[in-house]
């Protein structure tokens, strides 16, 4: 009878093992392609990322959400990796060989721009992030107040340059912006998108830069909480769905803004923040 038992215990506490592994991968599978479609789309992954697992009550450890953008780092690194051979063959080249060339001059724009603002959005992040993240209403206010901001400055702003005359005042301007993505809900590329149509930078261009810019930033996100990763089946699951979902929302955002505007995304922020507020006061 007690070896029954035990044997029915034993059985049991496996089949829950399993049942909370199981759990466990579908909530990498969601989160990844939550965090594909919403990093490369100015709609704030950190938002997603913090109200689902808030909504769900979800208990995700912290090092997962840098492993989940490190899946759209690797497909904005495999859409782009042409370009950037190109970028640092000419940073190099501008500095050895004294060689002036486009894919030169935007190496360097980029690393200018990625010092000040990453280092500040780090900083910043370290310190207050963790807790901000915590504040649902903050995040639904942040993802509010940024879509009318979007909507309005990529109303009003004209489209007068293109990535390939862009000036060093304009990407370093956007680079700086990106301190502020450290608010959940503001998104990076929110806000270097917004700060790039504010200087009159068309929407493919702004855009293309804005995935550029977070290429080295994400990099050094990944390469500093690698220890903290845990690498099982969870892992490789969002890992490789951000990263297959993120190489067709770049081909797909890039293509809508030849001819579309960001209106999408702002009224898309809005309504998910007045969301967000309305699930916090029912659960009051």
């Amino acid at each position: 009878y007690l070896a029954l038992v035990f044997g029915e215990c034993k059985h049991c506490h496996c089949a829950c093992l399993r049942m909370k592994k199981m759990n466990e991968i579908l909530q990498a599978l969601i989160l990844g392609i939550v965090q594909g479609l919403t990093e490369l789309l100015p709609i704030s992954s950190s938002a997603h990322l913090n109200l689902i697992p808030w909504a769900f009550n979800w208990d995700i450890p912290e090092s997962f959400d840098v492993a989940l953008h490190f899946g759209t780092l690797l497909a904005i690194v495999l859409f782009f990796y042409k370009d950037w051979l190109k970028l640092i063959k000419g940073g190099f080249n501008q500095v050895v060989k004294k060689e002036k060339t486009f894919e030169g001059k935007m190496f360097w724009y980029l690393v200018a721009a990625t010092i000040p603002g990453g280092a500040i959005g780090f900083l910043l992040d370290h310190f207050v992030g963790d807790n901000l993240a915590k504040m649902p209403l903050l995040i639904a206010s942040a993802l509010i107040i940024m879509g009318i901001v979007l909507y309005i400055v990529d109303k009003k702003a004209p489209s007068k340059t293109d990535y390939e005359h862009m000036t060093f005042k304009q990407t370093f301007l956007i680079g700086f912006s990106q301190a502020l993505a450290f608010i959940p809900g503001v998104s990076r590329s929110g806000v270097t998108m917004t700060t790039g149509r504010a200087m009159g930078i068309d929407r493919e261009s702004t855009a293309k830069y804005s995935f550029l810019l977070s290429t080295p930033i994400v990099l050094g996100a990944t390469l500093y909480k690698f220890k903290d990763f845990v690498f099982g089946m969870p892992f490789f699951v969002g890992v490789l769905s951000s990263f297959l979902v993120g190489v067709l929302v770049i081909k797909f955002l890039l293509e809508y803004l030849k001819k579309g505007s960001f209106k999408i995304f702002a009224v898309y922020r809005i309504i998910l923040g007045l969301a967000v507020i309305g699930l916090y006061l029912i659960r009051l």
